[in-house]
């Protein structure tokens, strides 16, 4: 099925330097214009999960040390229904016992996806 949803996805890992969260490096997917653009037949899963491993490879760790996933995703029904950010995080290569945390604030979801996933580290 197409995936009919906009979404804003912004994949993050946090590392631990004393009480604080570090953003270590971030991706976004690809914009294009809705149901009609270039990814209109890409499923919403493998955009993000090709997003979750590029913010892999450019904070230099492996797939397998990703214990959480946050993702923000306005609209997360149809195609992008489920936990996106669980099935995400399988595409991107984390193994099975990575969990994921779908968060839809319309438009403000990637915003507390960051901060939700920066309270889960200093917490």
């Amino acid at each position: 099925t197409p995936n009919r949803s906009f979404h804003s996805v912004t994949a993050v890992m946090s590392l631990i330097s004393g009480r604080t969260a570090v953003i270590a490096s971030t991706a976004r997917t690809g914009l294009a214009k809705s149901f009609r653009g270039k990814f209109n037949d890409t499923h919403g899963a493998a955009m993000t999960g090709h997003a979750i491993q590029h913010a892999i490879e450019r904070a230099g760790i492996d797939a397998g040390e990703v214990e959480d996933v946050f993702i923000g995703c306005g609209i997360p029904e149809g195609a992008t229904g489920m936990n996106i950010a669980r099935n995400a995080a399988l595409w991107a290569g984390c193994p099975v016992t990575t969990s994921g945390a779908t968060i839809n604030r319309f438009c403000s979801s990637g915003l507390q996806a960051v901060a939700s996933a920066a309270h889960t580290v200093v917490a």
